[in-house]
């Protein structure tokens, strides 16, 4: 068994910090002794957590950061280093969606969420694997998703960026095994966040009555989304810091997750039937 990662006394960086799953992880990992580093694009959001992080005793220190420049990714491993002089945890939590049919899609908003949920953790990675491979142990945690394990339609850019964040981190795992750098992927379920209010959907076309069915079907599809998100924010913070003590190279968040995981599985090339059948065909 692998020995336990001490949380207390270290650095840990978490992106998407400014709601939902980060600032749940921020408060998490707060209550168990870490310095900590936020990074969130909302400025208000990420400076609400801080104030509270730093309020509760934690070292705090916070960057508003488009995760999609490139050069702002570069940049943040020497303000980490000006500040705490290294880095034990990163946690690459940031994600982004979007809604609707792939020929309904602009690439352009494809390649938006590529460049938040996959490439963003890629250059996350790339950029401070050094700081990382310098600490006795250190711990690199990126979240996927249930859409990382399944493929419902409507999904096709988020669920590339998840299953590539899958493979990604599955394969650093495999590089740094017997290192003191430990690599773990989460698939959360349906936590109650707000990336489904906040997913971009389909351009509508100049048809009036083409765009106004789009615009419904969009509507309808991300009220249904947002029934699934039922598992707090807190607890699905719990079980990957849970997970992080325990160095799990994959933690499965929800029943919901656990499910479909298993039915996946049973049933590879058959499993989204079964899954709605069972679901009633509410997904």
């Amino acid at each position: 068994m692998a020995e336990k990662f001490r949380l207390a006394g270290g650095v840990a960086l978490v992106t998407g910090a400014a709601s939902g799953i980060g600032a749940a992880l921020a408060a998490a990992l707060a209550g168990r002794g870490c310095s900590l580093v936020l990074v969130d694009r909302d400025a208000e959001g990420l400076s609400a957590v801080a104030a509270r992080t730093a309020a509760a005793g934690a070292a705090t220190d916070h960057h508003v950061v488009d995760l999609a420049d490139a050069d702002a990714i570069a940049a943040l491993p020497a303000a980490v280093a000006e500040r705490f002089g290294r880095l034990d945890l990163l946690v690459n939590n940031a994600g982004v969606a979007l809604g609707g049919r792939f020929d309904e899609t602009h690439l352009d908003d494809f390649e938006w969420v590529l460049d938040v949920n996959l490439r963003a953790v890629v250059r996350m990675c790339h950029a401070f694997l050094p700081m990382l491979r310098a600490r006795p142990a250190a711990q690199i945690v990126n979240i996927s998703s249930l859409f990382g394990l399944i493929a419902p339609p409507g999904q096709a850019a988020y669920c590339t960026s998840k299953f590539a964040v899958r493979g990604f981190t599955e394969s650093l795992r495999h590089e740094f095994a017997g290192t003191g750098l430990g690599v773990s992927v989460v698939h959360p379920g349906g936590v109650a966040t707000s990336i489904a209010r906040n997913a971009r959907n389909p351009r509508l076309p100049d048809d009036p009555e083409v765009a106004e069915t789009m615009r419904h079907a969009a509507e309808t599809g991300r009220i249904a989304f947002e029934k699934l998100l039922t598992l707090p924010p807190e607890k699905a913070a719990a079980a990957i810091v849970q997970g992080i003590e325990r160095r799990a190279p994959r933690i499965v968040i929800g029943k919901d997750a656990r499910n479909a995981a298993f039915i996946q599985r049973l049933m590879p090339a058959a499993y989204w039937s079964a899954i709605t059948r069972l679901s009633g065909g509410k997904v």
